[in-house]
Formats: C-alpha cells, structure tokens, sequence
C-alpha cells in the first residue's frame, strides 16, 4: 500500500471531515478510497473502459397497473442471463418496490433496465452499476463466471 499526503483548504478539509463523520467512516483514508473508487470506476464506465457489471435496478409500481407484474416478470424472464435475482416488497396497498440484481455486459444490463423502468406504471427507477472483470471459473465449457469488482 502507497501513501499519499495531499493539500486541501480548511473549508474542503472541514467538509470531508463532516463526510467521513457522517459515513460513520472509520477514518478518512477510507472515505478517500471510496471516493476514488467510485470516480474511476463511473470514468471507465464513461469511457468504455468497463464492459461488465454486476448492478441493482430498484424500481417502485403501482401493482394495480394492467399486467405490469406479468410484463415486469416477463422482461426478467427474456434476460434470465443477466437477472440473477429480484426481491419484492410490499410498500402499501397499491405500491411494490422491486430490486433486481443484475450481472453482464454493461450495455445489456442498461437495456434490460431501461425496458423495464420505461413500462408505464413503473416510478422512481434507479440503476447503480459496478463495473467488474469477469473470468471463468474453470476450464469446462459452461463453467460459473467469477466477477471481482474494479479495484
């Protein structure tokens, strides 16, 4: 592990401090990680760097809309590769808050997202990908994928 010393204003230095403080950091070399972690890895997203995922897509609906849960569940069924598992929660009596977690090519995670954020009757859609390295988890055809999250 390297050590960096970095130079910032007291308003800056104060307004981290909050951060980590907020956080319930540990201290502020780890706040500072994430930080950067979260950067770069937004930048490789950005820049076509990353081509793999893992990502949740949290969505709340009105389970009362016109076969949005059967459309909903239908969309994960026509990418059974990329939902690899959902959680349903029942909010009131007219809302559900699903979460789906997603593992794949960044561009077909963002479209499988999309299609189903965009059904009517879907609200307050959310995507947050983590871009990954995938590898194989064994020389056998069909083998298990191993993800490790960009450092």
């Amino acid at each position: 592990m390297r050590r960096l010393t970095i130079s910032v204003d007291d308003d800056l230095a104060d307004a981290f401090d909050s951060l980590v403080a907020r956080k319930q950091y540990l201290n502020r070399s780890e706040a500072f990680r994430d930080l950067v972690r979260k950067e770069l890895g937004e930048s490789d997203i950005a820049a076509g760097k990353a081509k793999w995922c893992v990502a949740t897509l949290t969505y709340v609906y009105d389970h009362h809309e016109r076969q949005l849960a059967n459309r909903i569940t239908q969309l994960q069924h026509d990418h059974h590769d990329l939902a690899i598992a959902a959680q349903h929660v029942h909010l009131d009596h007219d809302n559900c808050l699903e979460t789906v977690i997603l593992r794949g090519r960044i561009d077909d995670v963002r479209a499988c997202a999309d299609a189903i954020v965009a059904q009517t009757g879907v609200r307050h859609g959310n995507l947050h990908l983590v871009p990954v390295d995938i590898k194989s988890g064994s020389r056998t055809p069909g083998a298990h994928r191993h993800v490790h999250p960009h450092s």
